[in-house]
């Protein structure tokens, strides 16, 4: 097999107390790559589909092109590699859309070579192309785009990514509006101290969400999708922020937020009818701004890019 094509799904990061630390994958949308490999030594990235879809060309700025090239040159291989991306996130959306891409690409190009690396091993390599996408190497998008479920990032240096064993059966409505906020000017509203009283404030949420997911707890889970770091800085971006979390509650969500750096918005919920109808309920707001949307409906996925 001298080609292949990947799918990677949209990741909803965060998940409110979780900053650069949570995230899980979502049944779909995602992006595509086809990977093929060559004889010329050479990446390349041949076509970028839709055509109205404005990004880099070149290995070194494009995120599959990136992820490709770090692991190649990590285990040694002068392999030559013709990438085709299908790019059906949005950019600057909020729904792991760079880290989409890199995740497909890694895991086509190590199937491609005879999986080298182990899942959790491509992660370093998503996380470069994250880098050069946002200036900050998270993995909060690209670990659940990769190994699916609900994953944790203990720890960044050494890394040490966890998938979580839950067993609560949620789903999640993400509400895309369209607006475009880059990651990067989105993590430069955020303070780079925060108070002590937040810090023990998000660490109890996270612990008592993992908990929850764990146990599984609705009450403990809705009680905990509170962010004390990020959402109070970046909910200015957003039309009818405090609005929409206040409608997904009287809608039966256990609990919303931005997703990633926004602008998209996920809610939690513990059936697909009331899914249904909070991602509906957040669109109407949208609406009412004069901002259109789309819905996406999803159980949380335990299957990664495939």
């Amino acid at each position: 097999m001298n080609s292949i094509r990947v799918f990677a799904p949209a990741t909803v990061s965060n998940v409110s107390c979780g900053f650069d630390v949570l995230g899980f994958a979502m049944d779909g949308p995602g992006d595509e790559v086809q990977l093929t490999l060559t004889s010329d030594q050479e990446i390349k990235i041949r076509s970028i589909l839709p055509a109205s879809v404005k990004l880099p060309m070149s290995v070194e700025k494009n995120t599959a092109g990136v992820a490709v090239k770090s692991l190649l040159s990590a285990i040694g291989s002068k392999q030559g590699v013709d990438i085709e991306l299908a790019k059906n996130l949005p950019l600057g959306s909020g729904m792991g859309s760079s880290g989409a891409s890199a995740a497909a690409a890694l895991v086509a190009i190590n199937e491609l070579l005879g999986n080298p690396l182990s899942r959790n091993e491509l992660i370093p390599h998503a996380m470069e192309a994250e880098r050069i996408a946002c200036g900050s190497a998270h993995a909060d998008n690209v670990a659940p785009s990769i190994l699916g479920g609900f994953v944790l990032v203990r720890e960044y240096d050494p890394l040490d990514v966890i998938s979580i064993p839950i067993k609560a059966k949620l789903w999640c409505s993400l509400v895309h509006p369209h607006i475009e906020l880059k990651t990067k000017d989105s993590r430069k509203v955020l303070k780079p101290q925060i108070l002590l009283t937040d810090a023990v404030k998000q660490t109890g949420n996270i612990a008592a969400l993992m908990i929850g997911l764990m146990k599984p707890d609705s009450d403990l889970i809705s009680k905990s999708l509170q962010d004390a770091i990020a959402e109070p800085w970046r909910a200015k971006f957003i039309p009818g922020f405090d609005e929409i979390k206040k409608v997904a509650a009287a809608h039966g969500a256990l609990g919303s937020g931005i997703s990633g750096s926004g602008p998209s918005i996920y809610a939690l919920s513990e059936t697909k009818v009331i899914a249904q109808k909070v991602g509906d309920q957040i669109q109407a707001i949208f609406r009412k701004n004069k901002i259109n949307s789309e819905v996406y409906v999803s159980a949380i996925s335990d299957q990664g890019a495939h």
